[in-house]
């Protein structure tokens, strides 16, 4: 039988329900849970933006973050990709805008990131740096 857990937004009276097979330990729960709150108050602060042209770019915002994720977590790094690069371009930065950054990072990180603020030792393993994001290990 489908359990259900509602959360809703004092704010703006928004009510989320999310109903399904709940996973049975105490940690999943409390995670529904709060997904559920954050994902309540997050539309309502949304819905609750006065100027429309606003509260579509909120909504666009929250739609590219929550396929980020699910593509993060579904380790779909090409989807990952497409979805930064559509991000960079809505913020009107080229592709070869986005090339020379992203050689610069990798040229800084195997620096040893000293010069980029809150990256030193970042993705920096044993052998060099890694991670989803780290360039091919050179041959």
């Amino acid at each position: 039988m489908p359990e259900q857990y509602a959360a809703s937004d004092k704010r703006t009276g928004l009510e989320v329900t999310v109903t399904g097979e709940f996973p049975p330990h105490h940690d999943d729960r409390i995670r529904i849970a709060r997904t559920t709150q954050l994902f309540t108050r997050l539309m309502s602060t949304i819905l609750a933006t006065e100027n429309e042209s606003q509260r579509r770019e909120r909504f666009l915002a929250v739609e590219t973050q929550l396929e980020m994720a699910d593509a993060l977590i579904q380790e779909d790094m090409a989807e990952v990709q497409r979805l930064m690069r559509t991000t960079l371009e809505r913020m009107g930065i080229t592709p070869d805008q986005m090339d020379s950054m992203a050689k610069e990072i990798l040229e800084r990180l195997r620096d040893g990131g000293e010069d980029l603020p809150g990256f030193s030792g970042l993705g920096q393993g044993p052998g060099g740096p890694s991670g989803p994001f780290s360039p091919p290990p050179a041959n």
